[in-house]
């Protein structure tokens, strides 16, 4: 399908049964919730959805259950996170076969590969497929950096299309349309500073909290690029204490944690993850459980007139 790399892409997680099985009624629970909240496309097998742990055949169970659910009305797309580049290539091959309709492409996992690797590695993993890619920047978990003299060699591969903006520094949104224009789309992929990155330019936000709190997401962008940043900013001041478990090495747990105190997950987690206990999950239920007693009331924010493009102040 044609889509657009822009608007609210929620890094889904992935629900486990009490059997470490893939609860695919839960997970269909949490996707109806964010489909009604007006989310612009679908992130699977990422880092919240725990990719590291996924086998080859839960992924296909995953792409393949949403994109039925979907129906073609919203992309679907599959994070690639490997070792090796034939094994990016066969996931991408596989992503096809089963209906995803582009592809998140991590850096090479497990070995931190220089400039001129990196480069090669996406450019070859590029002209294995026709789908259209996303790189992932996220230099503090991953240890390595697309830079924007990388970018600038891989202009040249079309079905590269847009980056998850992950530096934490928001400069390098204006960095990137500086020197681009709007080759390459932008979207912020650190929750505590998406609203930021939006203001800037940033043409969409892939979300963690999404997970737990889609319709105030969803709000906050939408009020952003139809001009209304005082109504976004109120919001987006009540959700930071919740936007900042998504900067923890346990992002994980806390937002499964979110999502199940709100009803629309389970908290189970996959080995060798733990389920957190004791003062650390008091202090977290206790940030999510003070967030929902002055969860504010939204405005009509799915009927908005949008502006093309987001507004700076």
């Amino acid at each position: 399908m044609d889509f657009e790399w822009k608007g609210i892409f929620p890094a889904l997680i992935t629900p486990f049964s009490p059997e470490d099985k893939l609860d695919l009624k839960t997970f269909d629970n949490l996707l109806n919730a964010q489909i009604l909240a007006g989310i612009d496309g679908i992130i699977l097998g990422g880092s919240l959805g725990e990719a590291s742990v996924l086998t080859t055949g839960e992924k296909e169970q995953l792409v393949r259950s949403t994109v039925e659910r979907v129906h073609g009305k919203l992309p679907v797309i599959l994070n690639v996170a490997e070792g090796s580049t034939r094994e990016a290539i066969e996931q991408c091959r596989l992503a096809t076969q089963w209906g995803a309709d582009g592809l998140m492409l991590l850096p090479p996992m497990r070995y931190k590969a220089d400039s001129r690797e990196t480069v090669t590695y996406f450019q070859n993993i590029a002209a294995s497929t026709d789908l259209p890619i996303m790189l992932y920047n996220n230099p503090i978990d991953y240890k390595i950096e697309i830079t924007p003299n990388m970018f600038e060699e891989l202009t040249g591969c079309e079905n590269i299309q847009a980056v998850k903006e992950s530096t934490r520094d928001v400069s390098n949104v204006t960095r990137m349309i500086n020197r681009f224009g709007p080759r390459f789309k932008i979207l912020c992929g650190v929750d505590t500073i998406a609203m930021e990155e939006l203001i800037m330019g940033a043409d969409g936000w892939i979300a963690g909290l999404v997970n737990a709190f889609p319709s105030e997401t969803v709000a906050i962008y939408r009020l952003i690029i139809a001009g209304k940043i005082d109504a976004a900013r109120e919001i987006y001041r009540w959700f930071l204490p919740l936007l900042e478990l998504d900067v923890h090495v346990k992002l994980v747990q806390y937002i499964k944690l979110a999502a199940a105190t709100i009803g629309l997950s389970t908290e189970t987690v996959r080995a060798p993850r733990l389920t957190i206990k004791g003062e650390e999950r008091e202090r977290v239920q206790t940030i999510i459980d003070d967030a929902i007693r002055s969860r504010p009331v939204l405005p009509d924010y799915l009927n908005l007139k949008i502006t093309k493009t987001p507004v700076s102040i």
